[in-house]
């Protein structure tokens, strides 16, 4: 039996980060991925300002033309038809996910951890912190950091299931062939799905095109994404790779003792921008944060209660992003929400500032607020049936 202070499953930049995290603190890390890497990941690869504070400031890499492909023009439509085209906005950057994710677990195996990729974990004990992988092998720990992905194995071991599939996205996406004369615009459109939207995002040789909605409220999630493919001009024979999408229903107890869970296993991705890049590298260094100072204190078995208050800044953010959220798919105001996000570049630029992280949703309360009592009056028009303008 090997014996780790911290293990850490899933090497994404959530687990890439904890580990990189816990380094720093001199603890031992193993690293354990079903994977081996490079892999495939379903995510448009969009790198948000955030996203790039995050990575500076955990790895200390920053932004380069051979993984990012960088962008200063938004396009936002509903339907194809245009709502904003805004040719300044904040610099975002588009990476694959194959490529960026081999970097960051690189770079965490290069400072000291122990990798063992390739056989997915089995059997989690509590009792006696062990970790048994399918190739028989066996490790210890003292805390453990869950990463692995919104279909969690550590979430299921401590909870039953890793998530909700009635409350949880599901999304679709392929990698087309870039259009001839296709400009370097990060496209969304806010009606290519249900609660949810549609993504066009340039690569350097192709475009990344996708859908993704609650799951419950889109009951043919594949005609969604055969119309919006077609929509954006892409190849419609390619066949589309799907996953779960944990925006939306955060787990209010991400972890249990010595146990935490961090990035998409906590499900902690922004339900209006899609922005889980970035909660994935904070909330792994997070996680890192609080099992170094549960060890050194000599209990590890406290490492959520120390986890907790690190953890909860991104839980209230992605409670005000709901409320958001109800103001922009609800049949009632979405219609209104359109109409505001096209006259008003105020609120187009706080979207965009919300992206490049120079905005929170504190920072959008007062704009809610004032449109409070006219949203509860156009949804209790609707729940009696009243029409509702276009």
């Amino acid at each position: 039996m090997t014996q780790f202070d911290i293990i850490v499953v899933g090497s994404g930049p959530a687990g890439s980060a904890a580990a990189v995290t816990a380094l720093k603190h001199g603890l031992s890390v193993a690293i354990v991925d079903k994977a081996t890497f490079p892999r495939d990941k379903l995510c448009g690869g969009l790198f948000t300002g955030r996203s790039q504070m995050a990575m500076t400031s955990i790895f200390g890499l920053d932004v380069t033309p051979e993984m990012f492909l960088t962008s200063t023009h938004m396009r936002f439509s509903a339907k194809g038809k245009p709502i904003a085209d805004i040719p300044n906005a904040p610099p975002m950057h588009l990476t694959m996910r194959r490529d960026f994710d081999a970097m960051l677990h690189a770079e965490a195996v290069n400072k000291g951890a122990v990798p063992y990729l390739g056989s997915p974990a089995t059997e989690i004990s509590e009792a006696t912190k062990t970790v048994t992988l399918k190739n028989g092998v066996t490790l210890s720990y003292q805390t453990m950091i869950a990463a692995d992905g919104v279909n969690s194995f550590v979430a299921r071991t401590l909870f039953g299931r890793a998530f909700d599939p009635d409350k949880i996205a599901f999304g679709l996406e392929i990698e087309t062939p870039m259009q001839p004369g296709r400009d370097n615009a990060v496209e969304a459109d806010f009606d290519a799905a249900h609660w949810g939207y549609g993504w066009s995002f340039p690569k350097k040789k192709t475009l990344t095109v996708g859908v993704a909605g609650i799951n419950s409220r889109n009951e043919s999630m594949k005609a969604n994404m055969a119309a919006y493919v077609d929509q954006v001009g892409g190849d419609t024979s390619l066949k589309y790779k799907g996953q779960y999408l944990p925006f939306g229903d955060y787990r209010k107890q991400p972890g249990r003792g010595a146990i935490v869970l961090a990035g998409d296993a906590a499900a902690l991705v922004d339900p209006i921008t899609g922005e889980g890049i970035a909660l994935a590298m904070e909330s792994g260094a997070a996680a890192a944060e609080a099992c170094a100072e549960a060890i050194q204190a000599k209990a590890p078995d406290t490492a959520f209660q120390h986890y907790k208050p690190r953890v909860r800044p991104i839980q209230k953010e992605l409670d005000q992003a709901c409320r958001w959220r109800m103001l922009m798919f609800h049949p009632a105001t979405e219609g209104h929400f359109k109409k505001a996000f096209q006259r008003g570049s105020a609120l187009q630029m706080k979207y965009l500032d919300l992206l490049a992280g120079r905005a929170s949703y504190g920072d959008l309360r007062w704009a809610l607020i004032k449109r409070i009592p006219k949203l509860i009056w156009r949804m209790v028009k609707h729940r009696l049936g009243f029409p509702q303008p276009n």
